[in-house]
């Protein structure tokens, strides 16, 4: 199973290419950033903290924070509507005001082992990881080649976006093991049913 890549509904995924679709994808199949207890194991496990950084102080206004910003990243990615309308705009706005933050300052430490690892200088703060996913928006949005990879997968109401860095650009599913897996059993079933 790839690194990240979910099996069980209610588990984190970080399979989609870009840390903004990744924080997308938590609204699939069920709302995953339900609690702060559930953002604090995505922004870990998203890579935007090293392991281990402290995020007791993360609350309910952090919460609300990356919702909005994943609602307005998700209808920048996914709109129907063109630039220069409303709702886009007000949401290209939003992104574009996150992302003047500045992002959390690493610095390399040594580690138990002696090797460097990376540590952030004090605890992040809210803004500075929203500013991080909203840079990483506005990267997305404005780099034609990224733009141009851009995926719905093809599993059965599933919503991931996903960037397909695969060669020949021919990935058609979130994820092989999860949208990939329950189409091949699929397939295997109907022909299954066929041969009786």
């Amino acid at each position: 199973m790839a690194l990240g890549t979910a099996t069980d509904p209610y588990e984190l995924r970080f399979d989609t290419g870009r840390i903004c679709l990744d924080l997308i994808a938590t609204t699939h199949p069920v709302e995953r950033l339900d609690r702060v207890e559930a953002l604090r194991a995505w922004i870990t496990g998203s890579g935007l903290v090293p392991p281990g950084t402290p995020l007791a102080h993360a609350d309910a206004l952090w919460l609300t924070g990356f919702r909005e910003l994943r609602g307005q990243t998700t209808r920048l990615v996914r709109s129907r509507s063109a630039p220069g309308t409303h709702p886009y705009d007000l949401a290209l706005a939003r992104v574009n005001d996150l992302a003047v933050a500045a992002p959390p300052a690493p610095r390399a430490v040594h580690g138990e082992d002696g090797a460097l690892v990376r540590e952030l200088t004090g605890p992040p703060e809210c803004a500075a990881l929203l500013g991080a996913l909203a840079r990483d928006a506005v990267e997305l949005l404005t780099d034609p080649v990224a733009r141009a990879s851009l995926r719905q997968c093809e599993g059965d109401n599933c919503p991931i976006v996903y960037v397909d860095t695969s060669r020949g650009r021919r990935r058609r599913w979130c994820s092989s093991e999860i949208c990939g897996n329950r189409e091949r059993v699929a397939r295997h079933r109907r022909r299954t049913a066929l041969a009786r």
